[in-house]
């Protein structure tokens, strides 16, 4: 499966236990998204596109309407770094 390199940062901040929050105007379409790691901080690479994107490719999941997580499919795609924040 072909990942970009934001894809791939937001699903390694995802596999590490990070989460993404929707939020949604009046209709079913979401409009924001915020990818948050598990120490709390913001990921600003996720954005509505690398979103849009990784939902289509099944790669996220969300359960009950709750934040965004990372999928098996996604745990399976996402390749190991030791770290992440190299270019």
């Amino acid at each position: 499966m072909n990942i970009s390199r934001y894809e791939q940062r937001v699903l390694h901040v995802l596999a590490l236990g990070g989460y993404i929050l929707h939020e949604r105007d009046d209709g079913p379409k979401i409009t924001s998204v915020t990818c948050y790691t598990r120490d709390g901080m913001i990921l600003s690479d996720c954005t509505l596109i690398v979103f849009a994107r990784l939902r289509g490719k099944r790669l996220i999941e969300s359960r009950l309407g709750g934040a965004y997580r990372i999928s098996k499919r996604g745990r399976t795609a996402v390749r190991a770094q030791l770290d992440n924040r190299g270019a």
